[in-house]
């Protein structure tokens, strides 16, 4: 009888009640005068005596737990707001939810991977962590050649053959050896450079590169490609390819886009010219075909590489790249119209 006087006293703490009927119910259940408590009282003196100071002391436990219960709940539904009360007015809305923004880099980076896959490029994405053949060596890059001195380069102390990215080529590297011409792919992504961080640089930053291997690819085809991507994404199609070189292209270019000089953020991001370098590109060199699997003989291709964060900073206006990673909410905050 003991044992089944401490399971009601858990039921009752327990207890809960989503109507004013069901705590009346309750009370009736347990403190009523056909209740359990009376019911066991006039069981007390039928218990062994030996017993009845355990009883007694159960019991009456019961018994406040049931009362604190029945007092705990009314009370609650006292206090609740009442529909009918005039001071309650059932028509206001609740809460407000704030809703986030998505970061202007992504905002960006949608928009250059939209571009692109009106032409039939796909989307090809790699690891941050890299080796040195996908990073390097298969990019026309071997061991000690002097190019690798133009990406400071963030190694991993304990093995020197592991490093994070310079640049989303690897993933390039990747997909040529995974996958058979015609190949035509972006790769976008976050890559890391041991660099001065300023209003204009930063160690980490965002690529996305371009890559078309198919037979009888040529030059004219990139420019003609970088001409359709600027002017769908700038509305403006003044652009110019500056030679230069990149050890994986021959021949190479840098690729500037004309924005103009109409505001201040203008002159302090084109360091007054009106050109904006966006990036670089080339036809793609057949030594990197080779060592991807491809025969040179048979394929030709071109690629290129624009910067994220700079076209952001252009589109948007931004005149320091440190607030694209500082996380400021009232920074943040102003792109909730270009979701």
């Amino acid at each position: 009888m003991i044992d089944k006087l401490k399971e009601l006293i858990i039921e009752a703490e327990s207890f809960k009640a989503q109507t004013q009927d069901e705590v009346e119910a309750f009370r009736i259940k347990y403190l009523g005068k056909k209740g359990l408590l009376n019911d066991y009282f006039k069981e007390f003196k039928n218990v062994a005596n030996d017993q009845k100071k355990e009883f007694g002391q159960v019991i009456n436990t019961l018994k406040k737990t049931a009362e604190d219960k029945v007092n705990t709940l009314k009370a609650e539904f006292d206090n609740a707001p009442d529909a009918t009360d005039s001071n309650f007015d059932v028509s206001r809305p609740g809460e407000p939810v704030t809703l986030g923004a998505r970061h202007p880099i992504s905002i960006v980076k949608n928009q250059i991977i939209d571009i692109f896959s009106r032409i039939g490029f796909n989307v090809s994405e790699g690891p941050e962590v890299e080796d040195d053949w996908h990073n390097f060596t298969a990019l026309n890059l071997p061991e000690h050649h002097p190019a690798r001195d133009m990406q400071d380069t963030f190694f991993i102390q304990t093995n020197p053959d592991v490093l994070l990215r310079t640049h989303t080529s690897s993933v390039q590297v990747r997909y040529m050896e995974n996958n058979k011409p015609p190949i035509r792919t972006i790769s976008p992504g976050r890559v890391y450079r041991n660099e001065a961080i300023s209003a204009r640089s930063h160690c980490f930053f965002h690529q996305l590169e371009g890559l078309y291997i198919d037979k009888d690819v040529s030059f004219a085809d990139l420019k003609q490609t970088l001409q359709y991507f600027t002017t769908e994404l700038f509305g403006k199609s003044k652009i110019r390819l500056r030679p230069s070189y990149f050890p994986f292209t021959e021949p190479s270019a840098e690729i500037d886009v004309y924005w103009g000089l109409e505001t201040e953020t203008d002159y302090k991001i084109t360091k007054g010219t009106g050109w904006l370098e966006i990036g670089g590109c080339g036809m793609v060199d057949p030594n990197v075909l080779k060592n991807c699997g491809i025969d040179p003989e048979e394929y030709s291709g071109f690629a290129f590489g624009v910067g994220i964060d700079r076209i952001a900073m252009l589109l948007h206006q931004i005149g320091d790249i440190r607030l694209l990673s500082e996380n400021d909410v009232r920074f943040l905050e102003q792109f909730k119209s270009a979701l």
